[in-house]
């Protein structure tokens, strides 16, 4: 599988810019997964349904199925996160894999950069990042798109994995 991410500062843009690569790249016939990284703790699952109730039981794993999805919830109890290569071993194959935030893993990446953040840009520290999506005109020494260029994104992901 092929692999390419997407990262920047809270607020920068990132999911809106997966949103629209993952649309974008499937419309062209390839199937798509995505990994998101998130800082904070999150759950799936609601207290009162049968899931969420064989988890705080002390389930490890459990699996929701139905006609439409299925959903596995892996509880980490006291082991330490996955690491983003296991986690791509847990996936079925597709043409690729889009994967949200791990700014410190070494894939190749586009920096999504909205100015209002403040934030200053990660790319000039780290070669793992390709491009700069941006809203703001910017000179670097790699390409800059603009933020809402889908296409030329897309475009230039599918080149650099080879698709």
């Amino acid at each position: 599988m092929k692999i390419y991410g997407v990262t920047g500062w809270k607020n920068a843009g990132k999911t809106g810019l997966m949103e629209r690569l993952v649309a974008e790249i499937t419309s062209r016939g390839l199937s798509v997964s995505t990994i998101k990284h998130a800082h904070h703790s999150f759950d799936v699952d609601h207290p009162g349904k049968d899931s969420h109730r064989h988890r705080v039981a002390g389930a490890h794993e459990v699996l929701l199925a139905s006609k439409n999805r299925i959903a596995l919830m892996q509880e980490l109890r006291d082991h330490e996160e996955p690491e983003l290569a296991h986690l791509l071993t847990r996936l079925s194959p597709v043409d690729l894999v889009l994967i949200e935030g791990y700014k410190r893993d070494r894939h190749p990446k586009i920096e999504a950069h909205r100015a209002v953040t403040g934030q200053p840009l990660i790319a000039p520290g780290d070669d793992t990042i390709r491009a700069v999506a941006s809203d703001v005109p910017l000179t670097l020494d790699r390409p800059v798109f603009g933020l809402d260029d889908t296409i030329a994104l897309a475009d230039f992901v599918l080149r650099e994995v080879g698709l």
